[in-house]
């Protein structure tokens, strides 16, 4: 088998974000699998998204527009349900990108919304 076994995805402050993450995977049909005091785990068909704080960090904030991933691009179903999320997602945490061009930021063919929330991580959210 090949493709993406886990995405792990550190945060500086679990707590204070674990909220609109679980809304947005929830919400993508991704249920919570794990959970312990620092982390929590969602099931993304086959592969899983892991969301963390580490001891480990290099700094408390993090900008995606520094060397490493940009955003995390899911599976959002019909256009309907993309539409669903978007709209839903400013009183869940999540703002917005790109609005004058939604649904189509990525181009005439590609219909997909894009996320950010007060941490900076930047999400996509395509339709099928």
């Amino acid at each position: 088998m090949k493709g993406i076994h886990h995405v792990e995805i550190w945060v500086a402050d679990l707590d204070a974000v674990v909220d609109s993450w679980d809304w947005l995977f929830t919400a993508l049909g991704l249920p919570c699998t794990g959970e312990w005091p620092s982390g929590r785990t969602w099931d993304a068909g086959g592969a899983y998204v892991t969301l963390t704080n580490s001891p480990n960090l290099s700094a408390a904030d993090h900008d995606r527009r520094r060397p490493g991933m940009n955003h995390l691009a899911l599976w959002g179903g019909s256009r309907a349900e993309v539409d669903a999320v978007i709209s839903a997602a400013p009183v869940n945490g999540w703002q917005p990108l790109y609005k004058e061009r939604y649904p189509h930021a990525g181009g005439p063919d590609h219909y997909a919304g894009w996320l950010e929330n007060a941490d900076g991580f930047k999400v996509e959210i395509v339709a099928n």
